[in-house]
């Protein structure tokens, strides 16, 4: 197919996790022979912090404004076999009637952020109207679950499929040459509101409690003001070829979730199959349809107290612990690569066609990421 994406950025991670997700699936999607145009806005925070300025993988082109997009870019939207837009795109809206206008292929909405367009959308967001969801073909959701359901039963979402996150096997996987843990627990991840206390309970309270222990937490946005315990190592961002040694040198990893997708439930963070394929052992805290992803206790650990996070950190045998991160890279390596996500929304693509599914998802592609 020919396929253009208009997302939120695929050129700077910086604070922007859409970036890891279009990577990964843009990457499996030219892998398995697609022709892939990136149009993106072209916004002064990214183009300050831009670490992957013109991916291999697909073609990355800038737009100014919706004047420019649409002067210069319909051409390749009204030729493409599918068209997409992201969430929070800006002036997503008025970009996504230019593509209801103007595409002759099929239309999708990606919704990375589901629970929260969801949560807002009835007071209004900008990068997307509840007058435009029945309008596309498809609609493309982090979020399983119930929220499908409501997708079509209350917006009229014609064809509501989920795509959750996935993972990049093949840049994601245990690291042999790593010795024993640098932390014993570590976070990566954009501060927000919602997610600090849980932070601050699960990881800051057991680092008080527990000063020989060693943890770490990097993002950017967190507060100035904000008050580190003195054995809590801080960086303010780490880029994505940087992840991978990240999670090996950790005894542990935390997930926290934002609120919204607590609320929703089924909401797996790109983090979770990060971890698990380099083999990290997962804390996390925990959320209805978890256990669709993982199995709790065998392939994840979940905590609700600083008490309980100490307890894994301090009781559980090494040997123990390494089992349960190996465990989850299987789970992953089965399910939740890039590669997978790739073939489903081909299948997703075809069934609007009503064209048969083309060539699936092949145990010698999962034997490859496995080595």
């Amino acid at each position: 197919m020919k396929i253009v994406i208009l997302g939120l950025s695929i050129t700077s991670s910086w604070g922007n996790g859409h970036a890891t997700t279009y990577r990964s699936l843009l990457r499996a999607l030219a892998a398995r022979g697609h022709d892939i145009t990136f149009l993106e806005r072209n916004a002064p925070w990214y183009a300050e912090n831009r670490d992957l300025p013109s991916p291999e993988y697909c073609r990355t082109r800038l737009y100014e404004d919706l004047d420019h997009l649409e002067t210069e870019f319909t051409g390749e939207i009204r030729s493409a076999d599918l068209v997409i837009v992201g969430s929070y795109v800006p002036e997503g809206i008025e970009a996504g009637d230019l593509v209801l206008r103007q595409a002759t292929g099929v239309t999708a909405f990606y919704d990375i952020d589901t629970p929260v367009t969801l949560a807002r959308i009835d007071r209004g967001v900008d990068y997307l109207a509840a007058r435009q969801i029945p309008a596309y073909d498809l609609y493309l959701s982090f979020t399983g679950g119930p929220t499908l359901d409501l997708l079509h039963e209350r917006y009229g979402a014609r064809n509501p499929r989920p795509l959750y996150c996935s993972v990049d096997a093949d840049q994601y996987r245990p690291d042999p040459a790593a010795g024993p843990g640098k932390y014993d627990l570590g976070y990566l991840g954009t501060y927000s509101d919602d997610r600090q206390p849980v932070l601050d309970k699960l990881m800051l309270q057991a680092a008080l409690r527990w000063p020989e222990g060693r943890f770490t937490v990097v993002g950017p946005q967190y507060p100035p003001t904000l008050l580190w315990p003195k054995n809590v190592h801080r960086m303010q961002h780490l880029p994505p070829d940087r992840h991978r040694r990240f999670y090996t040198r950790l005894r542990y990893t935390l997930n926290v979730t934002r609120r919204d997708m607590v609320h929703a439930g089924y909401s797996p963070s790109v983090r979770l199959f990060e971890a698990a394929a380099c083999g990290t052992p997962i804390i996390s805290d925990q959320w209805r349809g978890l256990a669709l992803f993982f199995t709790p206790e065998t392939e994840i650990l979940l905590s609700g107290s600083p008490k309980q996070t100490l307890r894994y950190l301090r009781q559980i045998p090494e040997a123990d612990r390494r089992q349960i991160g190996q465990r989850a890279r299987m789970r992953v390596l089965q399910a939740h690569t890039s590669e997978h996500r790739a073939a489903e929304l081909e299948s997703y693509v075809l069934d609007v066609r009503g064209q048969p599914p083309g060539p699936p998802f092949t145990s010698a592609v999962l034997e490859r990421t496995a080595s």
